[in-house]
Protein backbone atom coordinates (compact mmCIF):
# COMPACT_ATOMS: atom_id res chain seq x y z
CA UNK A 1 0.00 0.00 0.00
CA UNK A 2 1.65 3.45 -0.94
CA UNK A 3 2.61 5.81 1.98
CA UNK A 4 0.61 8.68 2.57
CA UNK A 5 2.11 12.26 2.18
CA UNK A 6 2.71 12.19 6.15
CA UNK A 7 3.94 8.72 6.35
CA UNK A 8 6.43 9.74 3.65
CA UNK A 9 7.22 12.72 5.70
CA UNK A 10 7.81 10.66 8.73
CA UNK A 11 10.10 8.68 7.15
CA UNK A 12 12.29 11.42 5.55
CA UNK A 13 12.26 13.26 9.16
CA UNK A 14 13.60 9.75 10.89
CA UNK A 15 16.44 9.54 7.96
CA UNK A 16 17.40 13.05 8.84
CA UNK A 17 17.28 12.77 12.41
CA UNK A 18 19.38 9.83 12.47
CA UNK A 19 21.79 10.73 10.16
CA UNK A 20 21.34 9.28 7.20
CA UNK A 21 20.18 12.15 5.21
CA UNK A 22 21.73 15.59 5.00
CA UNK A 23 20.39 18.83 6.18
CA UNK A 24 20.23 20.31 2.57
CA UNK A 25 18.30 17.23 1.13
CA UNK A 26 15.54 17.35 3.68
CA UNK A 27 15.17 20.59 3.20
CA UNK A 28 14.99 20.47 -0.18
CA UNK A 29 12.81 17.49 -0.56
CA UNK A 30 10.22 18.85 2.01
CA UNK A 31 8.56 22.97 2.18
CA UNK A 32 7.73 24.74 3.92
CA UNK A 33 4.48 23.84 4.19
CA UNK A 34 5.34 19.99 4.73
CA UNK A 35 7.03 21.39 7.70
CA UNK A 36 4.62 23.75 9.33
CA UNK A 37 1.61 21.18 9.03
CA UNK A 38 4.12 18.58 11.09
CA UNK A 39 4.76 20.77 13.40
CA UNK A 40 1.10 21.46 13.84
CA UNK A 41 1.01 17.66 14.64
CA UNK A 42 3.55 18.08 16.92
CA UNK A 43 5.63 15.91 15.05
CA UNK A 44 9.27 17.99 14.34
CA UNK A 45 12.00 19.53 17.23
CA UNK A 46 12.66 22.41 17.25
CA UNK A 47 16.03 21.57 15.70
CA UNK A 48 14.81 20.32 12.38
CA UNK A 49 11.77 23.45 12.27
CA UNK A 50 15.30 25.90 12.35
CA UNK A 51 17.14 23.31 10.12
CA UNK A 52 17.84 26.15 7.63
CA UNK A 53 19.56 28.56 10.42
CA UNK A 54 21.39 25.71 11.49
CA UNK A 55 25.11 25.41 10.19
CA UNK A 56 27.03 22.03 9.74
CA UNK A 57 29.95 23.40 11.67
CA UNK A 58 30.12 25.92 14.11
CA UNK A 59 32.79 28.16 14.59
CA UNK A 60 32.86 30.29 18.08
CA UNK A 61 36.24 32.05 19.48
CA UNK A 62 36.45 33.07 23.28
CA UNK A 63 37.04 31.55 26.45
CA UNK A 64 37.04 28.08 26.97
CA UNK A 65 33.94 27.69 28.37
CA UNK A 66 31.61 30.11 26.88
CA UNK A 67 32.94 29.42 23.37
CA UNK A 68 31.92 25.79 24.09
CA UNK A 69 27.92 26.97 25.35
CA UNK A 70 27.93 29.24 22.17
CA UNK A 71 29.28 26.65 19.94
CA UNK A 72 26.54 23.69 20.86
CA UNK A 73 24.31 26.83 21.41
CA UNK A 74 24.63 27.62 17.23
CA UNK A 75 23.99 23.64 16.55
CA UNK A 76 20.65 24.40 17.89
CA UNK A 77 21.43 23.45 21.58
CA UNK A 78 22.17 20.56 24.29
CA UNK A 79 18.30 19.73 23.91
CA UNK A 80 18.43 19.04 20.20
CA UNK A 81 21.03 16.52 21.02
CA UNK A 82 19.56 15.25 24.70
CA UNK A 83 16.54 14.32 26.06
CA UNK A 84 14.91 14.17 29.48
CA UNK A 85 15.86 10.91 30.79
CA UNK A 86 19.01 10.12 28.24
CA UNK A 87 21.97 8.62 29.44
CA UNK A 88 25.14 10.48 27.88
CA UNK A 89 28.28 9.87 27.46
CA UNK A 90 31.12 12.52 26.65
CA UNK A 91 34.72 11.48 25.30
CA UNK A 92 37.21 13.82 25.69
CA UNK A 93 40.88 13.24 25.55
CA UNK A 94 42.20 12.20 29.23
CA UNK A 95 44.75 9.83 27.87
CA UNK A 96 48.17 12.08 29.28
CA UNK A 97 49.21 13.98 32.05
CA UNK A 98 50.39 17.24 31.73
CA UNK A 99 48.89 21.34 32.25
CA UNK A 100 46.19 22.86 30.52
CA UNK A 101 48.75 25.12 28.07
CA UNK A 102 50.44 21.57 27.13
CA UNK A 103 47.38 20.88 25.25
CA UNK A 104 47.65 17.17 25.16
CA UNK A 105 44.00 16.29 27.29
CA UNK A 106 40.64 18.27 26.74
CA UNK A 107 40.48 21.61 28.45
CA UNK A 108 38.54 21.11 31.95
CA UNK A 109 36.22 24.17 31.09
CA UNK A 110 35.16 22.84 28.09
CA UNK A 111 34.16 19.38 29.36
CA UNK A 112 32.49 20.89 32.17
CA UNK A 113 30.55 23.19 29.72
CA UNK A 114 29.23 19.99 28.30
CA UNK A 115 28.16 18.01 31.04
CA UNK A 116 26.48 21.22 32.68
CA UNK A 117 24.10 21.62 29.48
CA UNK A 118 23.80 17.99 29.14
CA UNK A 119 22.33 18.19 32.53
CA UNK A 120 20.41 21.11 31.92
CA UNK A 121 18.41 19.21 28.87
CA UNK A 122 17.28 16.57 31.58
CA UNK A 123 20.45 13.98 31.02
CA UNK A 124 19.44 11.20 33.85
CA UNK A 125 23.11 10.50 33.96
CA UNK A 126 26.34 11.96 32.02
CA UNK A 127 29.76 9.71 32.19
CA UNK A 128 33.37 11.11 31.18
CA UNK A 129 34.88 8.38 30.18
CA UNK A 130 38.61 7.13 28.52
CA UNK A 131 40.90 4.75 28.41
CA UNK A 132 44.35 6.01 29.79
CA UNK A 133 47.46 5.74 28.74
CA UNK A 134 49.19 7.11 31.72
CA UNK A 135 48.52 7.01 35.55
CA UNK A 136 44.90 7.16 35.21
CA UNK A 137 44.52 9.26 38.44
CA UNK A 138 46.89 12.00 36.78
CA UNK A 139 45.38 11.70 33.68
CA UNK A 140 41.71 12.43 35.05
CA UNK A 141 43.02 14.89 37.33
CA UNK A 142 42.09 18.42 35.91
CA UNK A 143 39.09 17.26 34.04
CA UNK A 144 37.69 14.90 37.45
CA UNK A 145 38.20 18.90 39.60
CA UNK A 146 36.45 20.50 36.95
CA UNK A 147 32.94 18.33 36.91
CA UNK A 148 33.28 17.52 40.89
CA UNK A 149 30.84 19.87 41.12
CA UNK A 150 28.45 17.48 39.51
CA UNK A 151 29.11 14.63 41.91
CA UNK A 152 32.25 11.69 42.39
CA UNK A 153 30.68 9.37 40.16
CA UNK A 154 30.98 11.65 36.76
CA UNK A 155 34.71 11.11 35.44
CA UNK A 156 36.07 7.77 35.20
CA UNK A 157 39.43 5.94 33.52
CA UNK A 158 37.99 2.55 32.36
CA UNK A 159 40.88 -0.10 33.39
CA UNK A 160 38.97 -3.16 34.10
CA UNK A 161 38.49 -5.49 30.79
CA UNK A 162 34.75 -6.75 32.74
CA UNK A 163 33.90 -2.84 32.15
CA UNK A 164 33.87 -3.56 27.94
CA UNK A 165 31.99 -5.89 25.48
CA UNK A 166 32.83 -7.45 22.63
CA UNK A 167 31.12 -5.92 19.36
CA UNK A 168 31.28 -6.89 15.99
CA UNK A 169 31.28 -4.50 13.43
CA UNK A 170 29.69 -5.63 10.52
CA UNK A 171 30.87 -2.86 8.45
CA UNK A 172 34.52 -3.32 9.26
CA UNK A 173 37.65 -3.25 6.59
CA UNK A 174 40.14 -4.20 8.52
CA UNK A 175 38.40 -4.30 12.40
CA UNK A 176 35.86 -6.65 12.45
CA UNK A 177 35.71 -7.21 15.90
CA UNK A 178 36.45 -5.26 19.44
CA UNK A 179 35.85 -4.26 23.19
CA UNK A 180 33.96 -1.47 23.61
CA UNK A 181 32.97 0.27 26.98
CA UNK A 182 29.53 -1.07 28.11
CA UNK A 183 28.90 2.21 29.20
CA UNK A 184 29.02 3.36 25.72
CA UNK A 185 26.76 0.60 24.47
CA UNK A 186 24.15 0.98 27.05
CA UNK A 187 24.28 4.92 26.61
CA UNK A 188 21.75 7.59 24.58
CA UNK A 189 23.80 9.97 23.51
CA UNK A 190 27.89 9.75 22.87
CA UNK A 191 29.25 13.12 22.82
CA UNK A 192 32.84 13.21 21.14
CA UNK A 193 34.99 16.49 22.97
CA UNK A 194 38.76 15.87 20.99
CA UNK A 195 41.66 18.27 21.81
CA UNK A 196 42.73 19.26 18.87
CA UNK A 197 46.62 18.07 18.34
CA UNK A 198 49.10 16.55 16.22
CA UNK A 199 50.00 12.76 16.01
CA UNK A 200 53.33 10.61 15.26
CA UNK A 201 51.24 7.79 13.35
CA UNK A 202 47.83 9.43 12.07
CA UNK A 203 48.78 12.77 11.13
CA UNK A 204 46.42 14.32 14.12
CA UNK A 205 44.21 13.28 16.85
CA UNK A 206 40.77 14.46 16.55
CA UNK A 207 37.08 13.38 17.06
CA UNK A 208 37.54 10.19 14.99
CA UNK A 209 41.04 9.03 16.20
CA UNK A 210 39.39 9.77 19.81
CA UNK A 211 37.51 6.64 19.41
CA UNK A 212 40.07 4.40 20.18
CA UNK A 213 40.06 5.57 23.59
CA UNK A 214 36.69 3.68 24.36
CA UNK A 215 38.07 0.49 23.40
CA UNK A 216 40.16 -2.19 25.42
CA UNK A 217 42.52 -3.27 23.07
CA UNK A 218 43.62 -0.07 20.81
CA UNK A 219 47.06 -1.24 20.98
CA UNK A 220 46.15 -4.14 18.52
CA UNK A 221 44.89 -1.60 15.56
CA UNK A 222 48.63 0.18 15.52
CA UNK A 223 50.24 -3.53 14.40
CA UNK A 224 47.64 -5.94 13.03
CA UNK A 225 45.81 -4.14 11.28
CA UNK A 226 45.99 -0.74 9.30
CA UNK A 227 45.61 1.85 11.49
CA UNK A 228 43.72 4.63 9.48
CA UNK A 229 40.58 2.11 8.10
CA UNK A 230 40.41 0.47 11.42
CA UNK A 231 40.21 3.77 12.93
CA UNK A 232 37.53 4.09 10.20
CA UNK A 233 35.73 0.95 11.01
CA UNK A 234 35.29 1.91 14.31
CA UNK A 235 33.37 5.16 13.78
CA UNK A 236 30.83 2.84 11.73
CA UNK A 237 29.74 1.73 15.00
CA UNK A 238 30.69 4.66 17.38
CA UNK A 239 29.00 7.50 16.01
CA UNK A 240 28.70 10.66 18.45
CA UNK A 241 25.63 12.87 17.68
CA UNK A 242 27.80 15.89 18.72
CA UNK A 243 31.23 16.60 17.85
CA UNK A 244 33.02 19.22 19.99
CA UNK A 245 36.08 19.88 19.32
CA UNK A 246 38.71 21.98 21.50
CA UNK A 247 40.51 23.81 20.02
CA UNK A 248 41.57 26.48 22.73
CA UNK A 249 44.91 25.38 22.53
CA UNK A 250 45.77 23.04 19.82
CA UNK A 251 49.52 20.85 20.11
CA UNK A 252 50.65 21.30 16.49
CA UNK A 253 53.98 19.17 16.86
CA UNK A 254 55.09 15.97 18.51
CA UNK A 255 51.30 14.71 19.50
CA UNK A 256 49.90 13.31 21.29
CA UNK A 257 51.80 12.92 24.16
CA UNK A 258 54.07 16.44 23.74
CA UNK A 259 55.80 18.51 24.70
CA UNK A 260 55.42 20.28 21.99
CA UNK A 261 54.42 23.45 19.31
CA UNK A 262 51.15 24.94 21.20
CA UNK A 263 49.17 27.75 19.11
CA UNK A 264 46.51 29.50 21.15
CA UNK A 265 42.93 29.78 18.63
CA UNK A 266 40.80 29.97 21.74
CA UNK A 267 38.64 28.11 19.72
CA UNK A 268 35.89 25.73 19.83
CA UNK A 269 34.34 23.60 16.87
CA UNK A 270 30.65 21.82 16.82
CA UNK A 271 29.13 19.55 14.24
CA UNK A 272 26.93 16.71 14.11
CA UNK A 273 29.91 15.72 11.70
CA UNK A 274 32.83 13.69 12.84
CA UNK A 275 34.38 13.65 9.43
CA UNK A 276 33.67 17.50 8.54
CA UNK A 277 34.32 18.21 12.03
CA UNK A 278 38.07 16.93 11.95
CA UNK A 279 38.74 17.90 7.84
CA UNK A 280 37.15 21.54 9.29
CA UNK A 281 40.55 21.51 12.17
CA UNK A 282 42.52 20.07 9.78
CA UNK A 283 42.61 22.80 7.28
CA UNK A 284 42.13 25.78 10.16
CA UNK A 285 45.55 25.54 11.49
CA UNK A 286 49.22 24.57 10.88
CA UNK A 287 50.57 21.26 11.70
CA UNK A 288 54.26 20.45 11.96
CA UNK A 289 55.05 24.15 10.63
CA UNK A 290 52.62 23.86 7.47
CA UNK A 291 49.30 24.22 5.85
CA UNK A 292 47.61 20.93 5.35
CA UNK A 293 44.61 20.13 3.51
CA UNK A 294 42.20 17.09 4.93
CA UNK A 295 42.82 14.69 2.82
CA UNK A 296 46.07 14.03 3.65
CA UNK A 297 45.16 12.94 6.72
CA UNK A 298 44.17 9.10 5.61
CA UNK A 299 41.52 8.20 8.07
CA UNK A 300 39.55 11.17 7.43
CA UNK A 301 39.72 10.55 3.32
CA UNK A 302 38.48 6.95 4.29
CA UNK A 303 35.73 7.87 6.65
CA UNK A 304 34.75 10.69 3.39
CA UNK A 305 34.74 7.82 1.24
CA UNK A 306 33.05 5.37 3.07
CA UNK A 307 29.74 7.50 3.57
CA UNK A 308 31.03 8.58 7.39
CA UNK A 309 30.92 11.70 6.75
CA UNK A 310 32.07 15.15 4.70
CA UNK A 311 35.36 16.38 4.50
CA UNK A 312 34.86 19.25 1.81
CA UNK A 313 34.15 21.66 3.87
CA UNK A 314 33.93 24.33 1.52
CA UNK A 315 30.76 22.78 0.17
CA UNK A 316 28.51 22.84 4.15
CA UNK A 317 27.47 25.56 5.84
CA UNK A 318 30.06 26.96 8.49
CA UNK A 319 28.80 29.84 10.92
CA UNK A 320 31.44 31.85 12.62
CA UNK A 321 31.13 33.62 15.82
CA UNK A 322 33.75 35.57 18.08
CA UNK A 323 32.48 36.46 22.01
Amino acid sequence: MAKTPVEMFLVRLEQYVSGRMGRRTFMKTHAKGALWLAASASLVSPRVLSGAEIPDIAVCVGDAAAATRRAVTMMGGMKSFVRTGDKVVIKPNMSFTGDVMDAVNTHPEVVRELVAMCREAGASRVRVLDHTLRPSEQCIEGIRDACRIFGNDVVHALEKRDLYREVTISRGVSLKETEVMRDVLESDVLIAAPVAKSHGSTGVSLSMKGMMGLVWNRTVMHWRYDLHESIADLCTILRPKLVVVDATRVLTTHGPGGPGRVITPRTVIASTDMVAADAYTVQAYEWYGKKMPADKVKHIRIGHARGLGRMDTSGLTVRRTVL
